[in-house]
């Protein structure tokens, strides 16, 4: 459960600064049906930008954002119905994108969900504590730019190997920025700098996605009912929801699955991984190119009851299809091949870990002999609007891509097979709770209790948690009562 005590003298005072600042906070009704964001902040986003540090856009956090960079307001949900002609499976594939979030990533969500419980609580002193952003990418920008928008401090932590925009951003937004050694599959180096500030003496919190039960639980309420509100009308032709994929990663957009299988309970929840690091699959290791899904452990907040399928990505896929999906030659081949030309001029909106969770969810598609009946669902958690630079070094280490290189990896994409596809019985899954001894009781010194109650005292202890959202809300509201600016 999150902890909800509120500190009444640390709260009156973080009011009274919020007041003085400006600041007012969306309620997670807000964030599912920005319709009700009261209409004075509607006019405030009118004139600013969706990446500009002001606090109103702390309203943006929602995937109804309408999809331009300025002055946009909200409208229907972001996302893309990909057809036969670009996945090769008979399923339709739904990937939701996190494009028009500010920071270009939907993580700033999950970072929400971490700090706001412990900021209108009183627990967490925006004047005066740093709040530590711990990631492997995406949730450290996240939670920088929510620190910027009230006003206190952070301190962005992510692996030195991460793509240059993301550092450039960071170093404008972040007061602090910290490059741990290695890349997507360091998570460990990352925890051990946290150990590190801890011992400091400083002032500091550290929101450790991998951890915060915020992060899942934002996703559940907020991302999970926008996926169903996706469906209605598909359901309504008498479709179904087959799955729901997303990576491993820190397991916090998970909480979307947990949400859809209490809603559709035929419904499978499928963890994607790095085939070169096949954590989940064969409780293995190694280093991967698939960016912003940190791995070789399981995630304090991955319910792995829940989960049904792993499928591992073979990294060189979502790299090769990068190019194919972006490069001038590559858009050609496809159209050539009868993708809708409108489709193939858009494919920027997926990032290389929203191309890995594409490659996933075909590959789930196939090995369950899907038809035009399933939906699939999965999520672009960033766009290549964070990639840019990636293509640029393609082209410095495997030259100019031709037409010769469009061919190669159309074939590619249209062979993808079932192989790395793990359908997970009882004992699979328990396996791989076990693997979190390892990481959170040995390393982090997390209470094995709490360990065993994730298994044998699942209903209560999860939905526990996710039915904490009303009583959040209840905070969320008195808070913005108090501070009186709306």
């Amino acid at each position: 459960m999150i902890d909800l005590t509120v500190d009444p003298k640390t709260r009156d005072k973080t009011v009274a600064y919020c007041r003085e600042k400006g600041i007012t906070l969306p309620t997670f009704a807000m964030m599912q049906d920005p319709q009700k964001v009261p209409g004075k902040i509607k006019d405030r986003l009118k004139q600013i930008g969706l990446w500009d540090v002001h606090p109103a856009n702390l309203y943006r956090i929602t995937w109804k954002n309408e999809p331009q960079d300025a002055g946009g307001l909200f409208g229907g949900i972001n996302y893309r119905l990909l057809p036969s002609s670009l996945t090769g499976c008979r399923a339709p594939i739904v990937v939701v994108v996190g494009r028009w979030f500010p920071t270009g990533a939907h993580k700033v969500g999950a970072t929400f969900g971490c700090l706001i419980p412990r900021l209108v609580t009183g627990q967490f002193d925006p004047r005066q504590t740093k709040a530590v952003w711990p990631s492997t990418g995406n949730y450290c920008r996240g939670g920088a730019y929510i620190s910027a928008l009230l006003a206190c401090r952070a301190i962005a932590i992510l692996p030195e190997g991460m793509s240059k925009e993301r550092f450039e951003w960071l170093q404008r937004i972040a007061g602090e920025v910290i490059a741990t050694p290695g890349s997507e599959s360091n998570v460990k180096e990352i925890f051990d700098k946290c150990w590190e500030l801890r011992k400091s003496g400083e002032d500091l919190q550290i929101f450790n996605q991998f951890d915060e039960l915020g992060n899942p639980l934002w996703h559940y309420a907020v991302t999970g009912s926008t996926v169903e509100e996706i469906l209605q009308p598909y359901l309504a032709r008498g479709q179904r929801l087959a799955g729901f994929v997303a990576a491993s990663g820190s397991a916090g957009t998970l909480g979307a699955g947990y949400y859809l299988k209490q809603q559709f309970p035929k419904a499978k929840l499928v963890v994607g991984e790095a085939l070169q690091c096949p954590t989940l699959l064969q409780n293995g290791f190694g280093d991967h190119r698939i960016e912003g899904i940190g791995d070789k452990h399981v995630p304090w907040v991955h319910d792995c009851k829940e989960t049904d399928f792993v499928v591992a990505v073979d990294d060189e896929i979502p790299i090769r299809l990068l190019r194919l999906f972006n490069e001038v030659q590559g858009r050609r081949a496809l159209v050539a091949e009868g993708v809708p030309q409108e489709l193939v001029s858009e494919l920027d909106f997926l990032g290389i870990s929203g191309i890995g969770n594409l490659v996933a969810s075909i590959k789930f598609a196939k090995y369950n002999e899907l038809t035009d009946q399933d939906l699939v669902v999965t999520i672009a958690t960033d766009s290549m609007q964070l990639y840019g630079s990636r293509l640029q070094e393609l082209t410095a280490e495997r030259g100019a891509y031709t037409e010769a290189d469009a061919q190669r990896d159309l074939q590619l994409a249209g062979s993808l097979s079932i192989d790395y596809v793990k359908e997970l019985a009882y004992y699979d899954r328990k396996k791989i709770h076990n693997l979190k001894y390892f990481t959170w009781i040995e390393q982090q010194g997390r209470d094995v209790q709490e360990l065993n109650d994730q298994w044998y005292d699942h209903d209560r202890y999860w939905q526990g948690t996710f039915n904490q959202v009303e009583k959040i809300e209840e905070l969320i509201e008195d808070f913005n009562d108090r501070v009186g600016l709306l």
